[in-house]
Parts: structure tokens; C-alpha cells; sequence
């Protein structure tokens, strides 16, 4: 049987498939629920059809994990190019699910040496990301909640918003459950509050006859007796809403530095850091670089993917490089966590930041300048499987003095 190429739409209820020969022909255009039965009717039928490569717009998902388990051929398919692909086949701008998994079918067939294949990651690097994905996701919630929960302060008490050095801390929290509203607070005293503090391990260095002074001084707001009661009890919501997320958030943390520490390429990345507990953005860079090391074979098309390469756009005399919308949005941020923190401290880094900034770029552009830069060296330590080693950074080196 020749070889024949396939297209998948997929969706959240049913997935699109398109098939075509090796002229173009179409031969199969079906749709398939997401269900145990239809993935696997899906599936026999490409095998049925001699399907060896398959497009799908998206690098993965249950389906491609069932796709790369079939053993097919699978290719990820940027959004970008599949809408860029469309006005290939068709001029009025039409949109279908159907049409789309033909456009990607086509690209299986004679644009595959223009993409990467994907190859499955390993176990451990796809539970580090499961693990760090979830740890950003809940973060992300804590801070909308926490701010949510300051406004509620500032407009009836804002005093206990500024208590304690983090709103959304477990004392913090604590303290809300227990004193939501004004009047909950009336009889509080130093002997009360210290009881407080002492139940729930206050390390802060303010001595319960500060706390409350600065409780006290805080303006007072004006509102009625209804809005307060409604205030309160949104306070009390949200501060039960946010302990356990807090709560999460640690766990995950501590399995996430486990988890780093034992994976392969863990050793990779940690020593980028200067403090051994900064294992969180280690994990990061493991779990979305992933295992495969074909897949960026130079350090630009990682500085590409990661968001800290620019994009050049040349008319005539015309060149300018502009921000790059289309990467991976998670990768960009650890890499430029990793360039704000490393700047404090890492001579190189520093140099290389303050370098960009004298050049007039502002700190969001200065922190990709040294992203890329750093990812030049991660790329290299990355290939090689070895460990970082500031003994062995030549331009690290050439700013440090010589002699004794």
C-alpha cells in the first residue's frame, strides 16, 4: 500500500480527520468523537489507510500521546501556519473543521521536511511538567484572589491588609478568618493578639504592641452596616478560597524540588542558580525544554521558541526588529526569570544586562538581550549533558581578575 498522509482537527467533543494520497487525492474526510471508541476507530482507520504521517495542530494532549503510541509519524502544526496554509485552497477566507484537517493533511504531504516530528518525552520530564504547569496555574489563582481580597480591605479596613508582609500568607489568613470585619477586632488587645500570633508562629520581628498599632493608625473606612456585613462576608470567602491553594502550592513546591533534583537533566540547569533552593525555574526550564535534543538543534531556534530572539521584517531599505509574539509563553517566562534573577548576582549576567541598558533598552527588552545570551550557554551545557561550570565560562572569566 502506498503511503498516504492525514490531517486532524481536533476539539474537546470530536476530531476531524482528512486523508490524502500521495498526489493529493483526498480519500477519507470523517469526524470522530473524543471518546475511548472513537480515538480508537480513529486510529484504525488511518492504519486502514496506510497513514504513516500525521499533522495536528497542537504539540500535545491526550491524542497525540495516543497518535505517538500507534505509532504514527506525528507533526505539530503552529496556528500561524495553518492559517497562513488556508489561503492556499482557498481564496474566500472560508473556515471548517473539515477544511482545516485537509489543509493540515496537505502539509503532512508535502511540507513534513519542514517540520519537526514529534518525539515523546520521558515519563519523569512529562510528571516535572504536569508538576510545574499545575504549581503556575494555582499561583496564577492565588495572586487574582489575593488581590481580590485587598481591594475588599482597602475599601472597609485596610489596616489588616498591611498587618503582615503578604496578604495571602498562613497568618495572614488566619488572622482574616478570625478578625473579617472591624467590629470582630474591637476587643483586640496585646495579650490577645500575642496569644495569636504565638497559636500560628509569627517569625515577623514586630512585637504585638507594633501589629496593633499599625492596625490602628490605618484610615478607617466609612462604610454602612450593610456593606460591611456584605464586605465581611467576602472577605471570609476569599481568605477560605486561598488556605488551600497556599497549602497546594507547598506541596507541590517540595515535590517539584524532588522531582528536579532526580531527573536526569536536573543537574543540567540547577547550578545556573545561586541558591540551592531555587529549584522552581530549574523545573520549569527541564520540564518545557524537554528531552529531545534534536528538537533544537542550534541555540537560535531555542532563543526562537523561548521568546528571546526578536523578529526581523526587511522591506527594501527598510529593517526592523520586532517583539516575538509566537513562541512558547511558558518557556519565555522561566528563561526570563532566570535572566532577572542571575543579573543580581552572576558578574556576566550583569554585564551583559547593564550593557543593553546603556544601549537605551528598557528592562523588559534588556532581560530577553540576556535571556538569549544565557540560553546561547544552556543550549551548549544541554547538547554536551553537562553541568554548568562558571570555571569554564569564557566570558565570565575574561571579567573576573587575574592574579592573586
Amino acid at each position: 500500500m502506498k503511503e498516504t498522509f492525514a490531517g486532524i482537527d481536533w476539539a474537546s467533543e470530536e476530531h476531524a480527520l482528512c486523508v490524502v494520497d500521495a498526489d493529493g487525492g483526498t480519500l477519507a474526510g470523517e469526524l470522530f468523537a473524543h471518546e475511548e471508541a472513537g480515538i480508537g476507530q480513529l486510529i484504525a482507520r488511518m492504519r486502514g489507510l496506510g497513514v504513516v504521517r500525521v499533522a495536528i495542530e497542537r504539540p500535545d494532549g491526550l491524542l497525540v500521546d495516543r497518535l505517538l503510541a500507534a505509532g504514527f509519524t506525528v507533526l505539530p502544526i503552529h496556528p500561524n501556519k495553518l492559517k497562513a496554509t488556508r489561503s492556499r485552497f482557498e481564496a474566500s477566507g472560508g473556515k471548517s473543521d473539515g477544511f482545516d484537517a485537509f489543509c493540515l493533511a496537505e502539509l503532512a504531504r508535502t511540507d513534513s521536511h519542514r517540520h519537526r516530528a514529534l518525539r515523546p518525552d520521558s515519563d519523569e520530564t512529562k510528571a516535572l511538567r504536569a508538576l510545574t504547569r499545575s504549581r503556575e496555574d494555582l499561583v496564577g489563582a492565588k495572586v487574582r484572589l489575593a488581590n481580590e481580597l485587598r481591594a475588599q480591605l482597602d475599601a472597609f479596613w485596610p489596616g489588616a491588609a498591611r498587618l503582615f508582609s503578604d496578604i495571602d500568607s498562613p497568618i495572614s489568613l488566619s488572622f482574616l478568618e478570625r478578625y473579617p470585619s472591624p467590629a470582630d477586632a474591637r476587643g483586640l488587645g496585646e495579650k490577645r493578639l500575642a496569644g495569636f500570633l504565638a497559636r500560628n508562629g509569627y517569625s515577623g520581628r514586630r512585637s504585638p504592641a507594633e501589629l496593633l498599632e499599625k492596625l490602628r493608625s490605618a484610615p478607617e473606612g466609612c462604610a454602612g452596616a450593610l456593606e460591611v456585613e456584605a464586605r465581611r462576608g467576602a472577605v471570609l470567602g476569599l481568605a477560605a478560597a486561598l488556605g488551600p491553594i497556599v497549602a497546594k502550592i507547598r506541596e507541590l513546591s517540595a515535590q517539584i524540588a524532588h522531582a528536579v533534583r532526580s531527573h536526569a537533566d536536573g543537574d543540567v540547569f540547577l547550578p545556573l542558580f545561586k541558591d540551592p533552593k531555587s529549584v522552581i525555574t530549574a523545573a520549569r526550564l527541564v520540564a518545557e525544554i524537554g528531552d529531545d535534543r534534536s528538537r533544537y538543534p542550534s541555540s537560535e531556534v531555542l532563543a526562537a521558541d523561548a521568546g528571546m530572539a526578536p523578529v526581523a521584517r526587511e522591506s527594501g531599505k527598510r529593517k526592523v526588529a520586532g517583539f516575538r509574539w509566537a513562541c512558547d509563553k511558558r518557556l519565555r517566562d522561566a528563561v526570563a526569570c532566570l535572566a532577572d534573577s542571575t543579573r543580581h548576582h552572576h558578574p556576566w549576567a550583569r554585564s551583559v544586562y547593564l550593557g543593553a541598558r546603556s544601549r537605551g533598552l528598557d528592562h523588559p527588552h534588556a532581560i530577553r538581550v540576556l535571556g538569549r545570551a544565557w540560553l546561547r550557554v544552556l543550549w551548549r551545557c544541554w547538547q554536551d549533558e553537562v553541568s554548568y561550570d562558571p570555571a569554564k565560562h569564557g566570558n565570565l572569566r575574561r571579567l573576573q581578575p587575574t592574579g592573586g
